[in-house]
């Protein structure tokens, strides 16, 4: 077994310990964090993919995403944001809601798709995201709502992120249990999925097509 089937085993299993050791080894053995990146990126793909097909369950999910981020830490001061990730997304959990195990769950799917996520947690204002517009300059921003008293803060974060210019800089990616395709568009958000599965299959066809551009 080579040093990137060690480390994917490792991480499949959750194993964060080990797959940290694992990805040190293999540094020190000369193997390129780019080509560790994208083979773990590989196994984060089909992890997205079988939580779709219901064949993982979210604490499965969480812990496999626990021990990526663990790997991606240990190699986070190899990797230059703008040569190595795909695009940067900002994702938070609206002003009065403080769920945040949904948003954890799209948080690591969207980061086994290549991109660079900027957590803001929970109970996030809608200053908070505009300033972290300007701050980190992001494709995406993608915010929760778990509870039908905090959806307005939606619509919201939304009229913010317009009154500051910065709409047409960013795609707007809402979600969440009482969130509906219908309110994402009555809001103005550019994308809404039903689960994190799916929020992942967006992201990741949304660097497709700005790849292509």
């Amino acid at each position: 077994m080579d040093r990137l089937e060690i480390i994917n085993s490792s991480l499949r299993q959750g194993n964060s310990g080990q797959t940290r050791k694992n990805v040190i080894q293999a540094l020190d053995s000369g193997c390129d964090c780019r080509q560790i990146i994208e083979s773990m990126l590989a196994v984060m793909e089909d992890v997205g993919q079988q939580f779709k097909n219901n064949e993982l369950f979210v604490p499965e999910v969480l812990i496999i995403g626990r021990a990526f981020n663990v790997a991606l830490d240990v190699m986070g001061p190899l990797l230059d944001a703008k040569q190595e990730y795909k695009g940067v997304v900002v994702i938070g959990t609206v002003q009065g809601d403080l769920h945040d195990i949904g948003k954890n769950l799209v948080k690591m799917l969207m980061v086994g798709t290549g991109a660079k996520v900027i957590d803001l947690g929970v109970d996030v204002k809608p200053e908070a995201f505009v300033e972290a517009i300007k701050a980190y300059q992001p494709d995406i921003v993608a915010m929760s709502a778990l509870l039908t008293t905090t959806m307005i803060q939606i619509k919201q974060t939304i009229k913010a992120i317009e009154q500051a210019g910065l709409r047409d800089q960013v795609k707007i990616f809402v979600g969440g249990a009482p969130v509906t395709q219908h309110y994402a568009k009555n809001v103005g958000a550019d994308y809404y999925a039903l689960d994190a599965g799916s929020a992942a299959e967006i992201v990741r066809q949304v660097y497709r097509n700005k790849v292509v551009e």
